[in-house]
């Protein structure tokens, strides 16, 4: 039982961090006051790009490098239409997701001839860090240590990124041009420019976050692998309104709960409604959020 729920917090780490790094990308947009729901084909794009590098030139560095250049294209696509075009921002998202979805999907069948999920030893996975330290306190220190290194630079990003959004000139500029970019203006800052670069930050970040699902969590792509991890990263941005620190919270929260539902296949449940956990979970703190801000008025 014991080493089942040292399992379980384990896993609960490597569950949260794709979900941790989308909601962080997500923030940046949030805060610039930009609707972005394409978080979701962002990490698609960038678990697919980092299969494909890592696949044909043998390291795992060149799969980082090709999924950033695609969260920089996507990011610029969503650019475009959205705010250089002014066209509605939950459309252009949900055309993005869509053609990454249709896109991955192509790609995967017309370049590696195979259907549902590429699986192969030529995929160079992240590599794992021991923490020599943790690995003194024995199962305990096994929850924490040898994990891809994305995930200890995503909880890391996460006290960066608390004190560049509210203790820096860039979050003061990029809170400014959310709250009112017309006086942003008046005082000297681009709020073009502020959300380009929020969009940019997004892009890159979602597209880690596809690295880490197909590069660390798992060594693999398969189509539609995200399932809803940037549906519910947006969901924690909303809910959290944007803050770091409580993004980290949540993020682990619903790590546990994807946790739980792995863990329950093993005990005959049926895949399909273990894999429902986690959203089931999202639309019960939906509910209670919701209720929460009634109260308030």
């Amino acid at each position: 039982m014991t080493e089942l729920v040292l399992h379980m917090f384990r896993a609960t780490l490597s569950s949260a961090t794709p979900i941790m790094l989308a909601a962080l990308g997500g923030m940046f947009t949030y805060y610039a006051n930009i609707f972005n729901i394409a978080m979701e084909g962002m990490m698609l794009t960038g678990a697919f790009f980092a299969v494909y590098g890592s696949y044909f030139f043998g390291s795992w560095v060149i799969g980082i490098v090709f999924a950033l250049l695609s969260g920089l294209f996507m990011a610029g696509l969503f650019a475009f239409f959205a705010i250089y075009l002014r066209c509605d921002e939950f459309i252009t998202g949900i055309g993005i997701n869509m053609l990454a979805l249709g896109w991955t999907t192509y790609a995967l069948r017309s370049t590696f001839k195979v259907k549902g999920a590429l699986i192969s030893p030529k995929i160079v996975p992240l590599p794992k860090w021991n923490i020599p330290f943790l690995d003194r306190l024995g199962s305990v220190g096994n929850i924490f240590s040898g994990h891809p290194f994305l995930l200890y630079l995503a909880f890391i990003s996460v006290f960066i990124l608390e004190i560049l959004i509210f203790n820096s000139k860039f979050g003061l500029h990029l809170r400014a041009t959310g709250e009112d970019p017309e006086t942003s203006r008046s005082a000297g800052i681009n709020p073009i420019k502020v959300k380009l670069v929020a969009t940019v930050l997004c892009g890159l970040l979602s597209a880690l976050s596809g690295v880490y699902l197909s590069l660390g969590y798992v060594t693999l792509f398969s189509e539609n692998m995200s399932n809803g991890r940037g549906w519910i990263s947006l969901a924690i941005i909303i809910l959290v309104k944007g803050r770091p620190l409580a993004i980290l919270g949540l993020s682990l929260i619903f790590g546990l709960f994807e946790s739980v539902g792995l863990i329950l296949q093993h005990y005959k449940l049926a895949p399909q409604f273990a894999a429902m956990v986690p959203y089931i979970a999202t639309l019960f703190v939906l509910y209670f959020y919701g209720k929460e801000k009634r109260k308030q008025g």
